[in-house]
């Protein structure tokens, strides 16, 4: 399936095991896929680390969830709920306290201004369990030859002050993940959950 969303699939230059990896799944978990584009961590979650678990694949592009209905009728996943919702406006097909762990992927840049980021954190954390977690993997905020404009990305420390406005602590930091160069890598992953 290919994103026809802003661009190339991150499955082009990210890999989804170091992303899944990264998150320490235990295999039964709720598993949310916020901006999932062509869902391939949905996909990836579902048939290699949530044998008993169950997947949410959410985007606001349309296309991108019809061509994963297609695929969960064709190959019969019966664990992989599928909605097409934008996040800012909230995501009302899921209850609060209902998700594990969400992941954010290369989808936090898009929201440039304060309001929505605000927004969509509180949609974020009425999501989440009392113990769970949200986990965002960007872009390092330095120039690359791919990826988005350098004065949209957002640095951990800024997420983590944005985050903290809201009751959400930082736990983790992954600061070496995603491609490498002589630059050092071009994403980290930074994990929040309620404090």
């Amino acid at each position: 399936m290919e994103h026809k969303h802003h661009g190339k699939s991150s499955a082009n230059f990210l890999d989804s095991d170091e992303i899944l990896q990264e998150l320490n799944l235990k295999g039964n978990e709720t598993f949310m896929d916020l901006g999932c584009g062509d869902g391939y961590i949905a996909l990836k979650a579902i048939s290699d680390y949530l044998p008993d678990g169950n997947v949410y694949a959410v985007d606001v592009y349309d296309v991108a969830i019809e061509e994963l209905n297609v695929y969960k009728e064709e190959n019969g996943i019966e664990n992989l709920t599928n909605i097409e919702a934008d996040v800012t406006k909230g995501i009302c097909e899921v209850n609060d306290s209902s998700i594990d762990v969400i992941l954010m992927l290369n989808v936090f840049h898009g929201f440039k201004d304060d309001e929505t980021r605000d927004d969509v954190v509180k949609e974020l954390s009425r999501l989440i369990k009392d113990d769970g977690r949200i986990a965002i993997m960007e872009f390092k905020p330095i120039e690359w030859s791919f990826g988005p404009p350098v004065e949209i990305k957002c640095s951990p420390s800024e997420l983590e002050e944005l985050f903290k406005k809201h009751g959400l602590k930082k736990v983790h930091l992954n600061e070496n993940m995603g491609q490498k160069s002589s630059e050092g890598n071009s994403h980290y992953m930074i994990i929040f959950e309620k404090e």
